[in-house]
């Protein structure tokens, strides 16, 4: 029951269906989603921990760096996450889309890179 609960509690957040969404095509490091969401580190890893407690995201540390992408492993919920995922419109998260195009451009060409509004550093240039 709690697990269904933990589920439930992770898709009523909008903030959370944003980030599942941008999940959808990659696994993304916590900088990348932050500089999507122009905010503050602390306030997508607490959003992060709650789809992870749900068990709706896996991540992985590399380096200083935690890296998050949707958790397959279980039938129920991959179902659920797609279910959820396809009802997500385009335009919800479009300017987070952008954003986060514009600063994965920007880490690729290895620059020094801070997240946007220079909030958080980024894991660009670590190494594995």
């Amino acid at each position: 029951m709690k697990d269904l609960l933990d589920i439930l509690k992770a898709f009523s957040d909008e903030t959370r269906l944003r980030i599942i969404k941008l999940l959808e095509a990659s696994e993304l490091c916590v900088c990348d989603i932050v500089a999507a969401f122009d905010t503050v580190q602390s306030k997508v890893s607490f959003h992060l921990g709650v789809l992870k407690r749900a068990g709706l995201v896996k991540d992985r540390k590399q380096g200083k760096w935690m890296h998050y992408r949707i958790d397959n492993s279980d039938l129920f919920k991959r179902f659920l996450v797609f279910s959820v995922l396809e009802r997500i419109p385009e335009e919800t998260i479009k300017q987070d889309k952008e954003r986060l195009e514009q600063f994965l451009k920007t880490k690729k060409e290895q620059k020094p890179i801070v997240s946007i509004n220079n909030r958080n550093a980024c894991c660009a240039g670590q190494q594995g």
